[in-house]
């Protein structure tokens, strides 16, 4: 039979190999702390009695170190007094000669918290720790979480760009007809709705692009686009509904004289030459507009055709010109 051997540690040693321990006196008081034991503990716990340290839960036993040490080979369920909200799990053994007792600690599933609220790192647990386990499993889990997070970030920002690309017209960067329509309809939609609606159409475009070629077109149509995005307001809305056609959306609108007086604005601004590799490009504009205020219920459908109705009466007054919609335009349709 081999007989049972004794071997002596530093406590440099203990402390490597058990970084959550108790050295306890035959006393019952507390010679040594392990470095990690102290750092969840936040003070200094040495010289001080056991039991006024710590707490045991489980399996009961009356507060001296004969009862503790009857627990050898038990797991104990306990906490410290200090952090009582961090569930420990041990283990006890006596020493030689009746000079004290061993109590080797873990956190076990309290580990995530004393991790994050006490500051632990890998080099806090032994390397036998399943802590150490624990605290990979949790870094790659954060890994993952982090990169997923990116992941549906960088997948949200395409589906906006993707949408925005989807309502908004390539050349000019304005919105286009199926962004103005889903607008307008909201418009439309208003318990109260008080907007207008302005259809814009450019004259002598055509002769831009047969005279100095499409390049100088779309440099021409570029140029109308922030022309007619400065005259608006946030809220408002500018769309190119086709080639060389436009509609303005203005909220909170029901003043003719301001209509008339937008319109007659753009018209001119319009109608100032446009600079292209050394040739002036001239164009106009005519524009019809019409405001929601006038129908009991406005239909998205009748005002874009009532706008249309006023831009060819602009067109057929010769151009250069804007015309707000009124039941008089009506008229040459009525019979005799």
């Amino acid at each position: 039979m081999i007989p049972e051997r004794v071997i002596g540690l530093s406590g440099r040693a203990l402390d490597q190999l058990m970084p959550m321990h108790l050295w306890i006196g035959p006393g019952g008081l507390i010679n040594r702390v392990g470095p990690t034991l102290t750092k969840i503990a936040g003070q200094d716990l040495r010289g001080r009695p056991l039991f006024d340290v710590l707490d045991l839960q489980s399996p009961r036993a009356s507060r001296d170190m004969d009862a503790l040490l009857a627990l050898q080979s038990a797991r104990l369920s306990l906490s410290l007094r200090a952090r009582s909200d961090l569930p420990l799990r041990g283990m006890v053994v006596g020493l030689p000669a009746g000079t004290g007792g061993l109590l080797n600690l873990s956190l076990g599933l309290s580990f995530a918290r004393a991790v994050t609220e006490c500051g632990l790192t890998l080099s806090d647990f032994s390397p036998c720790d399943q802590t150490v386990d624990l605290l990979y499993l949790r870094e790659t889990n954060a890994a993952i979480a982090r990169e997923s997070r990116k992941l549906t970030d960088r997948l949200q920002q395409a589906r906006r760009a993707a949408e925005e690309r989807a309502l908004t017209d390539t050349l000019t960067g304005l919105a286009n007809r199926r962004a103005m329509d889903a607008r307008l309809a909201e418009l439309a939609d208003d318990p109260v709705p008080r907007f207008g609606l302005m259809h814009l159409d450019l004259d002598f475009f055509k002769d831009v692009n047969d005279s100095l070629g499409h390049a100088a077109g779309d440099h021409v149509l570029a140029h109308v686009a922030e022309v007619l995005r400065s005259e608006i307001r946030g809220g408002d809305m500018v769309a190119r509904v086709g080639g060389d056609e436009f509609v303005l959306l203005f909220r909170d609108c029901d003043d003719p004289e301001l209509l008339e007086a937008i319109g007659a604005r753009l018209i001119s601004r319009l109608e100032e030459p446009v600079a292209f590799e050394g040739q002036l490009c001239r164009i106009s504009a005519s524009a019809g507009s019409v405001l929601a205020s006038r129908y009991d219920r406005p239909d998205p459908d009748r005002m874009l055709n009532d706008a249309d109705m006023a831009l060819y009466a602009s067109k057929h007054r010769g151009r250069a010109q804007h015309t707000l919609f009124t039941d008089a335009l009506l008229a040459p349709l009525r019979p005799n």
